[in-house]
């Protein structure tokens, strides 16, 4: 008896290390890494136009909200933050983490009134973490006539002969760090963003798939204009706008640098 005790207490006592070691590890785990190996998880299963589940979105926007710009080696008076020109609009630097054809990882850094043009994320799943920093974000989701029984006056109206489109206002509003991850969907939740810095910021972008021009996704961008020749009550002509596409923007720079944060260890 006293044998089988003695086993009994060095297996609890192995056991119980182990919990420790496993414990420590998990400490130890940057919070970039965490990040990464988060991603591989949610994204594992899906493609273009399949969102993850609610719990796994939950999973890694949990994440992503405890994530600041220290965890990233970002500091707000890094050159990328700052503009160098006063003649046509600041440049805007991408630092590149990691890109799969299931997800890719970034940072864009923005300098005061540095702006990302309305565009959109075909097919894709979101996640916009805004680090630090002033920001206001406009977006929209196609509009979508629904059955009733009274004739919708938006039914004759979602587009016309000339490419504009019929669009909803999904989100129009200040950010200021720190607050919670921004996500959007293939379908909703703001799909065609447009980012304005109002200071320096840094935003950590999750794209799950990535852009992929060969397989259609390509970035598209949009001119938006107020609503008109439209009979929606006046009230909720704010809620709508006209979009038509267009070419990248002439004044749009957006330039690479390499990251220098926490390495992620693949």
């Amino acid at each position: 008896m006293r044998i089988e005790k003695n086993v009994v207490s060095e297996r609890r006592g192995r056991e119980y290390s182990d919990s420790k070691k496993t414990r420590r590890r998990q400490k130890m785990v940057s919070p970039v890494q965490r990040l990464y190996e988060t991603c591989k998880q949610v994204f594992a299963n899906c493609g273009p136009g399949v969102v993850p589940s609610a719990e796994k979105i939950e999973r890694l926007k949990a994440v992503l909200d405890t994530m600041t710009e220290a965890d990233l080696g970002l500091r707000p008076n890094m050159p990328y933050f700052k503009s160098t020109t006063f003649d046509k609009p600041p440049k805007i630097t991408y630092l590149h983490l990691h890109e799969c054809d299931k997800f890719s990882i970034g940072i864009f850094c923005l300098p005061p009134s540095a702006v990302i043009p309305l565009h959109n994320h075909p097919g894709m799943t979101v996640f916009s973490k805004l680090l630090f920093g002033d920001m206001h974000i406009k977006s929209y989701d196609w509009a979508v006539a629904e059955p009733t029984p009274i004739a919708n006056p938006l039914d004759n109206g979602l587009k016309d002969s000339t490419g504009l489109r019929l669009a909803k206002v999904k989100m129009n509003s200040e950010f200021r760090a720190p607050c919670k991850t921004s996500i959007l969907y293939p379908a909703d939740g703001g799909n065609m963003h447009c980012f304005t810095a109002r200071t320096a910021c840094a935003v950590l972008d999750v794209l799950g798939p990535p852009y992929c021009d060969p397989e259609g996704r390509h970035c598209q961008y949009y001119y938006d204009f107020p609503l008109a020749n439209i009979s929606v009550p006046e009230e909720q002509k704010g809620e709508y706008a006209w979009l038509k596409e267009r070419e990248k923007p002439e004044d749009l720079t957006v330039v690479g640098a390499p990251y220098k944060g926490p390495k992620i260890v693949k």
